[in-house]
């Protein structure tokens, strides 16, 4: 019996979006991997401490800070579509972006995680 081909379902194109933005984010060298996986960690440990130190001496308190990171995380990602002008399927983002959007990925973890361990 003979194979029709068959088109691939939107799922099938997204999860083949989100190997070749993982196998983008470890490709190339150690030093270039250890790199973005410091950006990543050093964001989890920023918003670690964001949350620990300057939470509670913030003026405003907690919806002052947290409104300040959602502006500041959504000015970092507007600049980025603005900058690079590119479809998000194409060939990975330069080398300081990914290291940025590590470091922001890293910070947005951390401050889920202390929100959920807080319950908040």
């Amino acid at each position: 019996m003979v194979q029709l081909p068959r088109r691939p379902t939107r799922f099938q194109r997204f999860t083949a979006a989100v190997a070749a933005g993982g196998r983008a984010n470890f490709a190339g060298g150690w030093a270039r991997t250890s790199l973005r996986l410091l950006a990543l960690l050093v964001g989890f440990y920023g918003g670690g401490n964001l949350t620990s130190y300057v939470l509670p001496v913030f003026p405003g308190g907690r919806p002052a800070v947290v409104l300040a990171l959602v502006l500041l995380l959504e000015l970092v990602v507007r600049l980025r579509t603005r900058i690079l002008l590119r479809p998000p399927d194409a060939e990975p983002a330069p080398f300081g972006w990914m290291l940025a959007d590590n470091f922001r990925m890293g910070l947005v973890y951390s401050v889920v995680l202390e929100a959920f361990k807080v319950g908040t």
